[in-house]
C-alpha cells in the first residue's frame, strides 16, 4: 500500500514514497531533479522503487511537464492523480475570488500546515510561506480560512531583474548581512530585507485580524536563505506539501 507524492515546481520535480497513504505514514524514500532531467526519472531514481499503490501530485510548471512526468510513471500500473484548487478540501476553505486558479501548490501546502498546526496544541492562525522561485505568503485564520497572500520574485528572479535592469550591478552571489559594504552583499541582503519584511508584515496583519499570534511555517528550497533573516519565531517543514498531499489522499480514500 505505498503512496507516491509528487511535487512539480516552475524549477524542480520533488518526489516521496510513504509506506502508506495516511498522514503520519514513515517515508521509505525521497529525492528531487531538475525539471530538465524527469525524462530519465524511470531509469533512475524511480528504478529500484517498490511499485506504488497510488499516487498523487501537484504541478505548477505546466501542462507540458506534466505529460512528461506521467510517462515516466508508466513504468507502474499507477493512475496518475493530481490536485486541482478547489473551494473546500481537508478543513481547509479558499477565499480566492476563483479558487481553481489559486496555485495548487500554495493550496496543498496550506492543508499540510493547518494539519500541522492543529496536531502541535489546537486551531491556531498559520503564515505559510514557500520559498522557491517564487515566494508567497499565505495566511489561514484560526476557523483554517485561507485569508489571501502575496507572491512575490524569489532570490534569483530578484537579481536578474536588477542585473537586466541596470548597469554594472552584475556581481557574484553575496551575504545577507545587516550593513552591506559591497556589492555582491548589499544585492542578496536587499532581496532578503525586502522578503523578510513582506512575511513580517504579513504576520502583523494576520495577529491584528486573528487576536491570536499565528504559527509561521516555511518550506521550499530555498527557504534555508530567508529563515535566518526573519525576526519571527518558524518552523521549517520541508516535506509541507507532501503532508498536505498525505491529507488530501486520505481524505479521498475515506469518502
Amino acid at each position: 500500500m505505498t503512496f507516491l507524492a509528487i511535487d512539480v515546481g516552475n524549477t524542480r520535480l520533488k518526489w516521496a514514497q510513504y509506506a502508506s497513504p495516511q498522514p503520519g505514514a514513515v517515508l521509505l524514500a525521497q529525492g528531487a531533479v531538475f525539471l530538465e532531467t524527469i525524462d530519465s526519472l524511470a531509469e533512475t531514481d524511480w528504478k529500484a522503487l517498490p511499485p506504488p499503490s497510488s499516487m498523487l501530485g501537484c504541478v505548477v510548471a505546466g501542462e507540458g511537464v506534466k505529460r512528461r512526468v506521467e510517462e515516466q510513471l508508466e513504468i507502474w500500473d499507477l493512475e496518475p492523480r493530481w490536485v486541482v484548487s478547489s473551494r473546500e478540501a481537508c478543513g481547509v476553505s479558499n477565499g480566492y475570488d476563483h479558487p481553481n486558479r489559486l496555485g495548487v501548490d500554495r493550496w496543498v501546502a496550506m492543508i499540510g500546515a493547518r494539519h500541522r498546526v492543529l496536531a502541535q496544541g489546537g486551531p491556531r492562525p498559520a503564515l505559510v510561506v514557500m520559498v522557491g522561485t517564487a515566494v508567497t505568503v499565505d495566511a489561514l485564520d484560526v476557523q483554517g480560512n485561507f485569508l489571501g497572500g502575496l507572491i512575490l520574485p524569489g532570490f534569483g528572479l530578484m537579481l536578474r531583474a536588477l542585473e537586466m535592469g541596470t548597469a554594472g550591478l552584475k556581481a557574484p552571489t553575496g551575504e545577507a548581512v545587516d550593513f552591506p559594504t559591497n556589492t555582491s552583499d548589499a544585492l542578496m541582503s536587499g532581496g532578503a530585507d525586502a522578503l523578510a519584511g513582506a512575511v513580517e508584515r504579513m504576520h502583523r496583519k494576520l495577529r491584528e485580524r486573528t487576536g491570536q499570534e499565528p504559527a509561521l511555517i516555511m518550506t521550499g528550497g530555498a527557504a534555508v536563505k530567508l529563515a535566518p533573516i526573519t525576526q519571527l519565531p518558524f518552523e521549517t517543514v520541508d516535506t509541507l506539501i507532501f503532508e498536505g498531499l498525505l491529507q488530501l489522499q486520505a481524505h479521498r480514500l475515506a469518502l
